[in-house]
């Protein structure tokens, strides 16, 4: 985030509550939840239907079925042919896409006001009349693995991500890639994905967020004449995977084509269960946003500019998910630099703050870009469709979004100090370097040394 037009910190808790002031919610008899946000800015609706399933509901064996399935979803109904339903957006004047994370699948359509009615048919008529045809579906496959291979397999740093997480997590699933193992892409069927789409995408395992120049108790009558029909079903139990405890650091290195080495340093982190009582979380928003929140941040401050140690260097940490948090330093050393002595630097950075905390004038302004940051993210009908659902799908309600900005507004420098001194813990660390390998023949400088 790196919002270089502020707007004074007093004004942006009233400007955010305004963006989500109004949203009505009801739920059908087939469970099916529908949250509605008016916003009459311009004359368009987004909507967005979201399923309670991820990557991190599969099981060994069946990596990739969730994106898998999120690629079926396009080849048709009964009523609707393959490759219609873009077709069908893209004539009202809209746009389309979809994805899939760890913890949901999400679809969405962006269109004329007037269309929203269309939409919402096509959307019911494919959470239950799914076409998985095999001669479709063989064809897909294909284009999942050429995406698998074009992202990850031909891409070093993801390819390294990857790794990471397949050796930080050890029971959870969060350990499987999203778009899935390529051998269990290789031996995945048409009836995987059918069975897949059967036990997942029901009523009752979803809720529509649908924001724009609507109204609500329209939308809710369109929602019952389309979604209604629909019948619920009953969900698996989902047996809790629980991550035990680290004891000690992991490392993990990638040997691949590269111009630069890079390092990714993750540690385990709280994510948010409960927005009123949990603080740590909001701590270590605040701890991310200081030292890389905008590009007088601490890391490229004194890493990149003064120190010349890295090229490149970052942190990233998500407070909301289903599953256990990390939060990840990365980075790429300076030529002349190794990755031992970036990784060197980093610890030092955090080795600061634990000793000698925060100045509150760094912790205002990392408040002004996080507050800066939602407003700015709110300010679309996309924007804040995908703002409900994230939330939701974490398992916190979106009402608590405004009070979610509150609580960060309220961390104070001490919280800042005692979750660095709390959470950068070698025993819960896990260290990833990428190797860089020739690219055409020619030896690359080596800048790999790692610290052990």
């Amino acid at each position: 985030m790196r919002m270089r037009h502020l707007l004074p910190l007093f004004l942006l808790p009233g400007l955010l509550t305004a963006a989500l002031a109004n949203p009505y919610e009801t739920t059908l008899k087939n469970g099916l939840r529908v949250i509605v946000k008016e916003d009459r800015r311009a004359p368009t609706a987004a909507q967005m239907v979201w399923y309670r399933i991820g990557s991190m509901d599969e099981v060994d064996g069946a990596s990739g079925v969730a994106h898998v399935l999120e690629h079926m979803m396009f080849k048709g109904t009964p009523s609707v042919g393959p490759g219609e339903f873009n077709k069908r957006v893209a004539a009202a004047g809209g746009r389309d896409n979809a994805f899939t994370s760890r913890d949901y699948t999400a679809y969405f359509q962006q269109v004329p006001k007037e269309k929203l009615p269309e939409m919402m048919q096509l959307e019911a008529d494919r959470m239950r009349h799914l076409n998985v045809d095999a001669k479709e579906f063989a064809q897909e496959i294909k284009v999942v693995m050429e995406e698998r291979r074009m992202r990850t397999d031909d891409n070093p740093q993801s390819k390294l991500f990857e790794q990471m997480n397949a050796v930080a997590f050890q029971a959870h699933p969060y350990r499987r890639p999203i778009i899935g193992w390529m051998n269990d892409l290789e031996n995945m069927s048409a009836a995987d994905a059918k069975d897949w789409y059967d036990t997942w995408y029901v009523p009752n395992n979803a809720y529509v967020v649908i924001t724009g120049d609507v109204d609500h108790k329209e939308v809710f009558a369109l929602a019952e004449k389309y979604y209604g029909p629909l019948e619920g079903r009953a969900l698996p139990a989902r047996k809790p995977q629980v991550e035990p405890a680290q004891d000690g650091t992991r490392r993990v290195s990638v040997k691949a084509p590269a111009e630069l080495p890079v390092l990714i340093m993750g540690y385990k982190a709280p994510v948010l269960r409960d927005a009123d009582k949990d603080s740590d979380p909001y701590a270590l928003e605040m701890l991310a946003a200081i030292l890389d929140g905008h590009d007088a941040a601490r890391f490229n401050k004194k890493l990149v500019r003064e120190d010349k140690v890295a090229l490149s260097v970052g942190i990233g940490y998500d407070s909301t998910a289903r599953g256990p948090g990390m939060i990840y330093m990365h980075g790429s050393p300076s030529e002349g630099r190794t990755v031992a002595q970036l990784e060197a630097a980093l610890r030092a950075e955090i080795t600061r703050i634990q000793q000698d905390g925060v100045s509150e004038q760094e912790l205002k302004r990392a408040k002004a870009q996080l507050v800066a940051g939602q407003v700015y993210k709110l300010d679309s009908m996309f924007g804040q469709a995908m703002e409900i659902g994230q939330t939701e799908s974490a398992g916190i309600s979106y009402r608590k979004i405004d009070r979610m900005l509150e609580k960060l507004q309220q961390v104070t420098a001490a919280q800042v100090q005692a979750v660095a001194k709390k959470y950068f813990n070698d025993d819960t660390l896990t260290v990833g370097v990428l190797e860089p390998q020739p690219l055409d023949g020619k030896p690359r400088r080596s800048s790999v040394a790692t610290r052990h």
